[in-house]
């Protein structure tokens, strides 16, 4: 009836209640989960701001976990964005972040050499606290102006290195979402991959028609 096969409903079923959204009862049938939890994160695009600032905003708390902070080579496309020379390094940030106690995110920055930065110490302890990279990079005086944002589907697996500090269970799809923050001369400072397991973000984006005049309708202007 439906033009799909048992093996395809079988397999949605049994995602969705895994996920809790349906709930399986030998004899009886089955019936509506509970509602689905609201993302940890919901973000409009227009503002840069941390995820940190905007957690707390949304009341919810934020901790960092498995910090890896180390000097790096950075991956050539790292290397392009920051204006670096091929083979140079750069301060790597990596860590699972906890919003809610909840893994939230898995977060991996790459600072530009030019930027003041506090001792090592500090800067795992800030980043354990929940504290973002563009926050300390702004507490350091950089000028930050502007961002570049791209936002790409992934597949996480349980046996590679996200997959399994996000805690998935089965191949699982998330959002990747890259940043580079630039100064106001247009120079980046920090390039960013955050990758979301579902539920964790939603995103919306505000968008208007600018300074264009408006085009009269049905042969009239604007009253």
């Amino acid at each position: 009836m439906l033009g799909i096969s048992r093996g395809t409903l079988r397999l949605a079923l049994e995602r969705l209640a895994a996920n809790g959204e349906i709930v399986r009862r030998q004899g009886s049938g089955t019936y509506v989960g509970r509602v689905a939890v609201p993302a940890a994160f919901s973000e409009g695009l227009e503002v840069l701001e941390s995820y940190a600032s905007l957690a707390r905003r949304q009341g919810h708390s934020v901790k960092g976990r498995g910090v890896a902070i180390a000097q790096q080579r950075a991956p050539g496309f790292v290397a392009e964005a920051l204006n670096l020379r091929k083979g140079s390094t750069a301060l790597c940030v990596e860590r699972t972040l906890l919003v809610d106690k909840a893994p939230a995110a898995h977060m991996r920055d790459w600072i530009h050499p030019s930027v003041p930065l506090p001792s090592l110490e500090r800067l795992t302890a800030a980043i354990e606290r929940g504290q973002m990279m563009l926050d300390i990079v702004i507490e350091a005086g950089v000028p930050v102006a502007f961002a570049r944002t791209a936002i790409r589907p992934r597949l996480l697996e349980p046996g590679e290195e996200i997959g399994g500090a996000l805690g998935v269970r089965r191949t699982t799809g998330a959002l990747e979402i890259t940043e580079t923050i630039h100064i106001n001369d247009g120079d980046a400072v920090q390039y960013s991959i955050d990758v979301f397991p579902p539920g964790a973000i939603d995103l919306h984006v505000l968008r208007g028609l600018g300074d264009r005049e408006l085009l009269p309708v049905n042969g009239r202007g604007p009253a």
